[in-house]
């Protein structure tokens, strides 16, 4: 007689570190084609060989969709923050469209001395994050939150939102409704800062609503003019410095301006010949372009653009970038449908080979008043490994000039 066991979704990060929680497991996964047993004993199985009658939990890597098989003939689905809800300490949830990664980084750093940790999308799956220590700092995506039933963030901070893995989701709305789904489950004594597009969504939690840095600094009694960061970043320092004063009552200053941002997301580098270029390959969507491009805006800007765009309707972007000045270079699978819209919206373009290409059509032309920004509002997997690599040859294309 066949044995009852767990069903984790997928061999990856977040199930691997699931797996020593519990005793009876077996992985299904899509890229296994007959079952082995890994180093730690455990057995990983086609996804086909999945028999519902047989599983008594199934969780999921955040990154399988609804549609998947797998899920739909699940009978006990519940998601890997459901799994440590009885056990979880005081939890921060962090989520939106652009700026989840930087806000979470910052809010560790600025509660380090309360014995925070980060985790979640970035970094440590709850699997793996101490479970003795006070306070969780969880970047929460919205795949997760759409398999999740059950647990709940003592705070919830929401970046605004711009459309992002619809075809993912169905649509627009179900990303949004993912997103917003935590405020429908929070408790009356927690917290929820969110943008004010949402102050209206149900919920038992006390909300605290934004618009801007302004507002947001406001709403903390902050003076942003004391923060070193600018454009989109000083939003993400805003949210994480206004959940340490919540917590903490305190306004630290020298603490988030000691904060050191990752690679990738607007960072800044010139060419032997003094000239400005800028790498923000972690722009993979329409905001995140938006507001690099704003940074900018002072300056003529070479535009790198391009890549898997996932089917997002990129017209929001051209209608913001036809009153700016600039160029668009297009690369990736979607340069095609890059020089349709140019031309519609009446922007230059020069469809380039690749990425290499790009660069050099853009040295015989950058002069040291104006910027070259790779920030390419789309993914990278149609021709890189990831995003990082993508900045990374973009570094060393420069260089090499």
């Amino acid at each position: 007689m066949n044995k009852q066991h767990t069903s984790l979704f997928g061999y990856g990060i977040t199930t691997k570190a699931i797996a020593p929680h519990l005793k009876d497991v077996v992985f299904f996964d899509d890229n296994t084609q007959e079952v082995y047993q890994d180093d730690n004993g455990y057995t990983i199985k086609p996804s086909a060989m999945f028999d519902a009658t047989l599983s008594t939990l199934e969780i999921p890597s955040p990154g399988i969709p609804p549609h998947h098989p797998l899920i739909k003939k699940a009978h006990n689905l519940i998601s890997e923050y459901d799994f440590f809800a009885n056990t979880q300490p005081f939890t921060i949830w962090i989520s939106g469209t652009n700026g989840k990664t930087t806000t979470t980084q910052m809010m560790q750093h600025l509660l380090d001395d309360k014995g925070a940790v980060a985790g979640g999308n970035i970094g440590t799956p709850l699997g793996k994050l101490p479970q003795d220590a006070p306070i969780w700092i969880l970047e929460t995506s919205s795949f997760t939150m759409h398999y999740t039933k059950h647990a709940t963030p003592d705070i919830y901070v929401l970046l605004p939102l711009s459309p992002d893995h619809l075809s993912w989701h169905g649509s627009m709305e179900e990303y949004v409704n993912a997103k917003l789904k935590p405020l429908g489950m929070m408790k009356e004594n927690a917290i929820a800062i969110i943008p004010k597009a949402y102050q209206n969504t149900p919920t038992q939690a006390q909300l605290l609503c934004y618009e801007d840095v302004d507002d947001l600094a406001q709403l903390f009694g902050i003076e942003q003019e004391r923060v070193k960061f600018k454009g989109a970043f000083l939003m993400d320092a805003l949210l994480a410095m206004g959940v340490d004063k919540l917590l903490h009552n305190r306004i630290a200053y020298e603490t988030i301006n000691s904060f050191t941002l990752d690679p990738h997301r607007q960072e800044e580098f010139f060419d032997p010949q003094g000239r400005l270029w800028v790498n923000d390959t972690k722009a993979t969507n329409l905001d995140a372009t938006k507001a690099a491009v704003a940074r900018y805006e002072e300056k003529f800007i070479h535009l790198i653009l391009g890549g898997d765009d996932k089917g997002v309707d990129l017209d929001e972007l051209f209608d913001f970038l036809h009153t700016k000045r600039l160029r668009v270079y297009a690369i990736g699978s979607n340069k095609n449908k890059l020089e349709k819209l140019s031309k519609e919206y009446n922007i230059e373009c020069l469809v380039c080979r690749n990425l290499q290409d790009a660069v050099q059509q853009i040295n015989t032309q950058l002069t040291q008043e104006e910027a070259a920004l790779l920030s390419p509002a789309a993914a990278s997997l149609d021709e890189f490994s990831s995003y990082a690599q993508r900045g990374e040859l973009f570094k060393e294309c420069v260089k090499n000039l």
